[in-house]
């Protein structure tokens, strides 16, 4: 029991990181990067959201998409509804997260600007949700699961936003300025994770 929790941590912030192995949710982790405070406040959002949504949707998935309905003499599933369900309550998990975050901390919420609704499409969300369905997990290992993917998500984005801190104040030939080393950093990080890879 503990070995398996243990599996399911260490995969999901080292081995399966989100960002750096699955590639999901590269948007945000390229767009909040660039200074350490804006990232830091949108791990602090992606980590509530990702863990509550992890929650909801497998409670959903585990007391109502798993169930059969009979109708007329044939067993139907309700699995069809997963996708559309998941972004129901994701947006919803979002919208509670922006309007915390406005009236909390208005400099914050300018700082993250469109990149905090965009948390909504964010794949990353959708990715925890989707898998922690199609490996039917129980709700306890869901959250779990979907609270420690969050937090590799974060460990990414603030490594990341400290290292394009410094790099502005680092000379770097014209053509590798501005995106260009941002993604050849990414690159760089993806490798070293890679290492991580014997850990599950």
């Amino acid at each position: 029991m503990v070995q398996e929790y243990l599996e399911i941590t260490i995969g999901a912030v080292l081995v399966y990181n989100f960002v750096l192995a699955r590639f999901l949710g590269i948007c945000p982790f390229l767009g909040v990067s660039k200074r350490l405070d804006t990232a830091l406040g949108m791990s602090g959002a992606v980590i509530f959201v990702i863990t509550l949504a992890s929650l909801i949707t497998s409670t959903i998935y585990n007391y109502m998409l798993k169930i059969k309905i009979n109708i007329f003499g044939s067993e139907v599933g309700l699995d069809f509804l997963q996708i559309l369900l998941f972004i129901v309550v994701i947006a919803a998990l979002v919208q509670l997260v922006e309007i915390l975050m406005q009236k909390l901390s208005p400099p914050l919420y300018k700082a993250l600007g469109i990149y905090l609704p965009l948390i909504t499409t964010n794949c990353a969300v959708m990715g925890v949700a989707t898998i922690n369905a199609k490996l039917s997990r129980g709700i306890f290992q869901s959250t779990v699961f979907g609270f420690f993917s969050a937090v590799g998500f974060s460990l990414a984005l603030v490594l990341f936003a400290s290292i394009r801190e410094r790099l502005e104040l680092s000379q770097i030939p014209r053509p590798f300025q501005g995106m260009a080393i941002a993604l050849i950093t990414t690159g760089i990080l993806a490798m070293a994770f890679i290492g991580f890879s014997g850990l599950c």
